[in-house]
């Protein structure tokens, strides 16, 4: 038996990785490859594996540890600023989903309880895969990303009401009383693991890293992902939910970094299995044969899903083409829509043929969900553009429209108040330089309107809002949004709008920097290095590397949109190797350029110390070291000069010496 089991988990990964590897070169997402590996080695395929259930346990602890560092990487915070999304967004989506999904079932089968059970399948989509993407292309706190995750947790949390409500759909007795007393169970032990984020369990992780053990931490969160996960599931809650409340408590600790860099490996190696499980259970022989069939549904499913997907996106104030990105993203049916399946095959809701229906559809949602979500942002821009769309969201639009400034020039444009806006925003105000904000989170803007802030409420991605920011007359476009395609979007707009203007633009990643040039702007700060170029030059500074070196080979990396720093050759021996003849003070240094106007200068005739405060105490000139040097002492090409004093005085020094460069 052990070996069995050893032999289907040779088995699947051997082939997925073969099958992945391939997929990629033809650039085709690995969640696809995953998929298709199921197909080819499941019991409808070639039947490598035709005992699933063992596999189908261990995807679902994938999903389980899926949903824990989606969960680590919220918190509390973001969920209860997601609220809108989840409670208002959710609801909206999963009422109209089952309302419409039910009305045209009952027009085919002329069933009301089939139909609505229909409904309920219809109305989940996958968070395994939706939340995975997300992650991967870092846009889980992009507009659409935090749309999309609050109606996938409202979803997840339906599925105790639908699971409990299926056998009643089936003609058993229906007991109110029994559905409302786990129903509370229900919202207590949500409750109850919320509160242990604040009360408990800092405390317990904290006692477990003072013991210094990997092996311990590692073992405790698992136990609390699991332990949590297992606890929910016997309220009637799902695993996943309860792994998602998890990593929630976890994100409110100082270790939820470390937890999610412990994790990270099992979850990827579990969550292949669950999109392998889903891969073996599509029966390729009736796919085939109910071809045109199962086409429709699925072009039924996706029709329904991105209507009912944009009308509750809207509804939460998400801009039209926000909206439409989201309701892409949310086409597929979900994980969980397999076991409600499954419940409603046993009550006898749903017969074999329409089970297999069901099931070769909805695997095919999954499959093509990738694509869609990759093609989503160029679909969504180029619906939201057109005029009969564009009417959809006018009224919001137009309502808050009305308060953009009339007149502005030579001001500064900021999209995005994040962390990146709000700092920048805080220096142009000190500096009293004019700049205007626009953010599509219509509670921040609320709440920064009252603060006094210059904030409007709008995409970003729409030209006639820029221009009524002033867009032709700016002198500075800032980006700072965490929405890859937008922040294109934006860029491109900028500069054919106004040729003129100067765009700096923030990514996440330094693959953007090229594009993003391409399309106009002038600076790109790709996060990535920009933290890189931080602790190098930290680390440089203590070696006593001269500041204007640092200073240069800084600036060279900037201005070459960070490509020398991948190839980029440091010099060698500029500073002092060893420095134990120098008392344990704060000293800093610089080298003489070819250009520098201290060449042939002395010491006296400079006057550094009465200028700037600090004092020379070394110099070196190629092998040799003048230690305390005599005020006569001239400077040369190639000198390194070692001083010290104050931070500040050291600051003018530096200053000082690169005069000649700066003139």
């Amino acid at each position: 038996m052990e070996s069995d089991f050893l032999k289907s988990l040779v088995i699947i990964f051997g082939a997925s990785a073969l099958v992945v590897f391939f997929l990629h070169r033809l650039k085709i997402p690995s969640i696809v490859g995953f998929l298709v590996s199921g197909i080819i080695i499941g019991p409808y395929g070639i039947g490598l594996i035709k005992e699933t259930h063992s596999v189908e346990m261990m995807a679902e602890i994938g999903v389980v540890l899926l949903l824990f560092t989606i969960g680590i990487e919220f918190s509390m915070a973001k969920l209860t600023r997601m609220r809108k999304a989840v409670i208002a967004g959710g609801s909206v989506q999963v009422l109209l989903t089952i309302g419409f999904s039910a009305a045209a079932s009952f027009l085919v089968i002329g069933d009301i309880n089939r139909s609505l059970f229909f409904g309920f399948l219809i109305a989940l989509s996958s968070t395994a895969i939706v939340l995975k993407m997300l992650s991967e292309k870092g846009e889980i706190d992009s507009p659409h990303g935090r749309t999309m995750a609050g109606i996938l947790i409202f979803q997840d949390i339906c599925v105790v009401p639908l699971m409990l409500i299926t056998p009643s759909l089936a003609g058993e007795t229906i007991n109110l009383l029994d559905i409302a007393m786990k129903m509370a169970k229900a919202a207590l032990i949500i409750g109850i693991v919320l509160l242990s984020a604040r009360w408990v369990v800092p405390g317990l992780l904290h006692q477990v890293v003072r013991t210094k053990s990997r092996e311990l931490f590692i073992t405790t969160i698992i136990v609390l992902c699991l332990g949590i996960a297992l606890l929910t599931s016997k309220f009637g809650l799902s695993l996943a939910l309860g792994a998602f409340l998890a990593g929630l408590i976890i994100s409110e600790s100082e270790y939820a970094h470390q937890a999610t860099a412990d994790i990270l490996p099992f979850k990827e190696s579990f969550i292949g299995l669950f999109f392998v499980s889903v891969g073996m259970l599509m029966n390729t022989g009736y796919l085939f044969g109910n071809g045109l069939q199962i086409a429709v549904v699925v072009g039924f499913i996706f029709i329904v899903k991105i209507a009912t997907g944009v009308i509750a996106a809207l509804i939460t104030g998400t801009p039209l083409r926000t909206a439409i990105h989201a309701g892409l993203g949310l086409a597929q049916i979900g994980e969980f829509s397999f076991v409600l399946a499954i419940t409603g095959k046993a009550s006898g809701l749903i017969t074999e043929d329409f089970y297999q229906i069901f099931l070769s559809s909805s695997v095919v949602t999954m499959m093509l969900t990738p694509f869609v979500l990759r093609t989503a942002p160029s679909v969504s821009g180029w619906l939201a553009s057109r005029r009969h769309l564009k009417r959809a969201g006018r009224l919001k639009k137009g309502a808050e429209a009305d308060g953009f400034p009339r007149r502005r020039e030579g001001h500064v444009i900021i999209i995005g108040f994040g962390l990146n806006g709000r700092n920048l925003a805080r220096v142009l105000k000190e500096a009293e330089i004019p700049y205007v904000i626009l953010e599509m989170n219509g509670d921040t803007v609320r709440e920064m309107k009252k603060k006094g802030e210059p904030i409007y409420y709008g995409d970003g991605t729409s030209k006639e809002i820029l221009h009524k920011l002033g867009l032709g007359k700016a002198k500075l476009l800032v980006v700072a949004i965490s929405d890859p395609a937008s922040t294109r979007n934006i860029t491109y707009i900028g500069r054919h709008e106004n040729p003129d203007i100067y765009i700096i633009v923030r990514t996440k990643y330094l693959v953007e920097v090229d594009d993003l040039k391409a399309l106009g702007a002038d600076e790109v700060i790709p996060e990535e290095f920009e933290t890189s170029v931080e602790i190098f030059s930290r680390v440089l500074h203590r070696y006593n590397f001269p500041s204007n070196v640092v200073m240069d080979m800084i600036d060279k990396i900037r201005s070459d949109s960070y490509t020398a720093l991948r190839g980029m050759v440091l010099p060698k021996k500029l500073m002092f190797d060893k420095c134990e003849w120098l008392p344990d003070i704060k000293i800093e240094s610089f080298k003489v350029m070819e250009n520098s106007h201290i060449i042939g200068k002395n010491i006296k005739d400079l006057q550094v110390r009465k200028k700037t405060g600090a004092t020379i105490i070394a110099v070196r000139r190629g092998a040799d070291i003048f230690s305390n040097p005599e005020p006569e002492f001239k400077f040369d090409s190639g000198d390194i000069i070692l001083f010290t004093g104050e931070r500040k005085n050291m600051n003018a020094a530096i200053n000082y010496f690169r005069q000649s460069s700066l003139s």
